[in-house]
C-alpha cells in the first residue's frame, strides 16, 4: 500500500525536538527518506534509531558554508521544512541590536540560506515543496511582549510569498505554517522562566479560544500535508493552525 510521501526526500531543520522532531518521525512513517538536521547532536542521537529512513546531521543553520556542503553531500530533495527558530520575549525596550541580529539571523536568514542551497535542484527537477515556520505572532496578529519574534515571523511570511510568486511556474511550492501556542520543550523552557510556571501555563492556555495548547502531532499533520502531493494546488499561503487565536 502506497504512503503519502513515498519516494520523497525531505530535509527538516530543528529536528531534534518539538515540531521538527515529530515532523521527521511522521515523514518517515509516510514513506519519506528524511535528513533530520539540528545543531544539538545529543537530541538527534535518540531520533536516529526511531525510524530506519531517518538520517541525522549536526547542522548550524546560521553557517552558509556548512549548509552548502550539506546540500552538495545529500543531493536533490523534494521537501524542505525550515523549522529552526528562537522566541525572543519582551517589547522593543528589551531588544538590543545584538538580539535583533541574532533573531533575524536564525529565524529568517536561515530560511534564505537553506532555500538558496536547495532550490536550484528543485527548479531543475521541476518539483519541490518548501515549508517555512512562521507564527500567528507575525503580520497576522500583534502579540504583547513578542516585538522581535513577531517582526521575524512577519518577515518569514514575506519571504515565503516572494519565493512562491517567483517560482510558481517552475513546479515549486512555498508555504508558511503559522501555529498558535504549541506544547513543546521550547515552551516548557519559557514557562519555567516564570516565577509560577503552573500559572504561566494556565495563562497561555486561557489566551487560546479553545482553552488548550496545540500539540506537535497536530502541527506535524499539517507539515505532512504541505509536503505531500495532496497540497499540490497550495502555494504562497500562510496557514493558520492556532486553535482560533487569530479569529
Amino acid at each position: 500500500m502506497s504512503k503519502r510521501l513515498d519516494n520523497k526526500v525531505a530535509v527538516i531543520t530543528a529536528a531534534g525536538a518539538g515540531i521538527g522532531r515529530r515532523s521527521a518521525q511522521r515523514y518517515c512513517d509516510e514513506g519519506a527518506t528524511v535528513w533530520a538536521a539540528d545543531i544539538n547532536s545529543e537530541t538527534l542521537a535518540s531520533l536516529k534509531g526511531s525510524c530506519p529512513a531517518i538520517h541525522t546531521v549536526t547542522l548550524d543553520v546560521t553557517n552558509s558554508q556548512a549548509i552548502a556542503d550539506f546540500a552538495e553531500h545529500i543531493g536533490d530533495i523534494d521537501i524542505l521544512f525550515n523549522c529552526a527558530g528562537f522566541v525572543h520575549s519582551g517589547t522593543i525596550f528589551a531588544c538590543e541590536e545584538s538580539d535583533w541580529d541574532f533573531s533575524f539571523d536564525l529565524n529568517v536568514k536561515s530560511c534564505y540560506r537553506m532555500i538558496q542551497a536547495f532550490l536550484p535542484a528543485m527548479v531543475r527537477n521541476g518539483r519541490g515543496s518548501i515549508i517555512n515556520m512562521s507564527s500567528v505572532a507575525s503580520s497576522v496578529k500583534g502579540v504583547p511582549n513578542r516585538f522581535l519574534y513577531g517582526a521575524t515571523k512577519a518577515a518569514v511570511i514575506g519571504l515565503t510569498k516572494s519565493i512562491a510568486a517567483d517560482f510558481v511556474e517552475t513546479g515549486i511550492r512555498c508555504n508558511a505554517v503559522c501555529p498558535g501556542t504549541v506544547d513543546t520543550p521550547s515552551l516548557h523552557d519559557r514557562l519555567n522562566a516564570f516565577p509560577d510556571p503552573t500559572q504561566a501555563r494556565i495563562d497561555f492556555e486561557n489566551r487560546q479560544p479553545m482553552k488548550r495548547l496545540g500539540t506537535v502531532d497536530e502541527i506535524a499533520s499539517l507539515i505532512v500535508y504541505l509536503g505531500s502531493d495532496e497540497s499540490s494546488y497550495t502555494t504562497g499561503s500562510a496557514v493558520m493552525i492556532d486553535g482560533g487565536w487569530s479569529i
